[in-house]
């Protein structure tokens, strides 16, 4: 087994089109930033390198609907990308960007190796052009039905929905996202970096030396090697990313698959002279974490780029996790249906932790998971605060109350005590396997369990009874308590910093790292501070705030995207002016008893008073409506409703989401006018 050195940990990088969201945080995030702090835990030399993908079509499109440029899109997003990940507590080495100078340089360099080598091919192929709009489409500029879901808005280079990799030339009923057309095929020519040249290498690399890679990662990666792989185009017809640096390239930039994954090698370069000890050192470990659709630029594409340039080591692993939806529908920035990283920071301020919390243990590790409001609330008051917030509160207190806040000194052990700090060390191992194995979700469920022996270790010794009749015992007891709160802050770091930092705070102690980690780490006689509550309980109205914004961005999607009912069949002017429609002006309404909907009205039509049951009463209270100048058809044959006789119909209009309007004249005008 290759011993390692030096570890460098890569997250995807996001598009800055848009803020970070949840499904961003489950996915990569959370778990790199729990990975990294656990490794400089352990004293290792670790970097985690992130930065912003800014290149590509969708920041164009972004640009083009805003009506600004690319570049005040991308500084926009980058910006409030970077703040929310350090306010988040992710703990990037270096947070840097595809837009840089360092960057356009360095993926420069790369392409330039790669063509004086004689690595690409160059083709002449069709391309998806747009007559209209005069120019060559790039991937995302074109929309049309995936061949394999049938989803009807998959893009050129893939369908969010299946998530399958595709051609542009693979949709169904392709057409143009800037004009909405059908693109024509044109002639036009790019650069080409052959897969298939190095299917032998990935195929050994892969499937025979990575066999412990996780079952996604494995099971794609096998997937398209064994459906054989083809060159891949390196080069876009695009005015926006790093130009490509040969001779007739004019109007050609680096396609973002080919540059983004180099923004790691930038990033590490902005961050030390030594970068690359960390990229071509046999004894450095490269780790990508990543998102389940971007296993295939990570594991086939970047390592087959690395491969031809010839000097880079490759990913040792790649953990990648599945998605998470969010109350049961899938997460889009689109449509708006995400928890904002800097939305929720402002909303739940001091509350990093409990979204780290929640994020870790419903991981989407192996499947799709869902995010529910209600879930992080029952996880916040159930856990956090009823087991290991409670747990040190208990144990503080009590030692403020009866020692004064100094550690007592333990005296002998019972068997029960032995017992319980032998699960210590026990449970540190534990941690450390599903760390290092990726499995965060179980390591976070295991740390959660020294919280759970604390709270059963008090619960079971009863220290407020004990100390009646036995203060000696009650010193050791809460000895022992004291030690599993200094143990939890070392242990629990890695998933919740913020907490750790809080808690080392209560216990007036310096930060212990993981290989120190002993059930004496608080000396007798050491005094704590007066403690606080160490998490608080959210309540209904908060998480009820947060379930209403998302039905509020439900509703607006089902408006941007209702389509007006279709035009019934024509009838002739002689059926319309059989209508007889006028003003008439309501004198008294009621609610119709035992029924949601039904208002009984009496109307003033200018030639009779009459009485017209209304389905309205969802809409308008009784009293708003007196005196209100209604229109009225007249000559509707009546009909009984509950009993009650209706003499005509009152007008109305229905917007998309359902909401009705009185049809009204603009201003008072006769009861008896008619509407023609």
């Amino acid at each position: 087994m290759t011993k390692f050195n030096r570890t460098l940990v890569t997250t995807a990088l996001p598009y800055a089109n848009g803020p970070v969201h949840i499904g961003h945080l489950a996915g990569v995030y959370v778990p790199a930033d729990i990975y990294v702090r656990y490794m400089r835990m352990k004293g290792e030399d670790v970097l985690l390198i992130g930065g912003s993908d800014e290149h590509g079509v969708p920041i164009t499109i972004k640009a083009k609907k805003e009506g600004i440029s690319p570049q005040d899109v991308v500084d926009k997003y980058h910006n409030i990308i970077k703040d929310s990940f350090e306010k988040f507590g992710i703990s990037f080495d270096v947070y840097s960007r595809t837009s840089s100078k360092i960057h356009h340089e360095t993926a420069t360099e790369f392409f330039k190796t790669l063509h004086d080598k004689g690595e690409f091919v160059e083709k002449t192929s069709e391309q998806f052009y747009d007559a209209e709009a005069n120019q060559f489409l790039a991937d995302r500029y074109i929309t049309g039905t995936c061949p394999h879901c049938k989803n009807e808005k998959a893009y050129g280079d893939q369908c969010e929905s299946c998530g399958t990799s595709l051609n542009a030339t693979d949709l169904i009923d392709a057409r143009s996202a800037i004009t909405g057309n059908k693109p024509e095929l044109k002639e036009t020519k790019h650069w080409y970096l052959p897969l298939d040249k190095y299917e032998p290498h990935l195929k050994q690399w892969i499937l025979e030396e990575h066999k412990e890679w996780k079952p996604n990662v494995y099971g794609q990666c096998k997937s398209w090697l064994d459906n054989g792989l083809h060159p891949r185009a390196v080069t876009r017809d695009l005015n926006w990313g790093v130009p490509v640096p040969v001779e007739g390239a004019d109007g050609k930039v680096l396609y973002v698959w080919f540059d983004a994954p180099i923004g790691y090698i930038s990033a590490t370069k902005e961050h030390t002279p030594d970068w690359e000890k960390y990229w071509k050192a046999e004894d450095s470990r490269m780790i990508h974490f990543i998102g389940k659709d971007n296993i295939v630029f990570h594991c086939i594409i970047f390592p087959a780029m690395l491969k031809a340039e010839g000097s880079y080591i490759l990913p040792d692993n790649v953990p990648s996790n599945e998605f998470l939806n969010l109350e049961g529908d899938k997460i889009s920035t689109s449509r708006n249906w995400a928890v904002w990283l800097h939305e929720y920071l402002e909303e739940f301020p001091e509350k990093q932790d409990v979204l780290r919390y929640v994020l870790t243990a419903n991981a989407p590790e192996t499947k799709d998971n869902d995010f529910t409001w209600k879930d992080f609330q029952a996880r916040n008051n159930n856990e956090l605060v009823a087991i290991f917030g409670n747990f040190v509160n208990r144990a503080l207190v009590l030692t403020h109350k009866y020692f004064g806040g100094l550690v007592p000194e333990a005296g002998e052990l019972t068997d029960f005590d032995k017992e319980t700090l032998a699960q210590i060390p026990v449970i540190k191992a534990d941690i450390e396997k599903n760390l290092e194995t990726f499995h965060f979700r179980e390591a976070l469920k295991v740390a959660m369990t020294l919280a759970r022996l604390g709270n059963k270790y008090l619960a079971d010794t009863e220290p407020w009874k004990v100390i009646k009749t036995d203060e000696e015992r009650v010193k050791t007891i809460l000895n022992i308590s004291l030690q599993i709160s200094a143990t939890l802050s070392t242990l629990m770091e890695p998933f919740l910093p913020f907490t750790a930092e809080k808690l080392r705070g209560f216990l007036n102690m310096d930060r212990i790292e993981w290989a120190d980690v002993t059930a004496d780490a608080l000396p007798a006689g050491h005094q704590i501070n007066k403690p606080e509550l160490l998490f608080e309980k959210i309540e209904d109205e908060t998480i009820q705030a947060q379930v209403d914004k998302l039905e509020a961005t439900k509703l607006a999607n089902e408006l941007e995207n209702r389509v007006a009912v279709p035009v019934k069949e024509n009838i002739n002017f002689d059926d319309f002016m059989k209508m007889d429609v006028r003003v008439g002006t309501i004198t008294e309404a009621e609610k119709v008893a035992k029924t949601k909907k039904l208002l009984k009205l009496t109307v003033d039509t200018g030639i009779d008073i009459r009485t017209i049951v209304s389905g309205i009463a969802e809409h308008y209270k009784p009293e708003e409506i007196i005196g209100k100048q209604v229109s009225v058809l007249m000559n509707l044959e009546p009909r009984k409703l509950k009993g009650i006789e209706s003499q005509g119909m009152i007008l109305m209009a229905e917007d998309a989401d359902g909401k009705l309007a009185f049809v009204s004249p603009e201003q008072a005008v006769a009861a008896g006018s008619e509407v023609r």
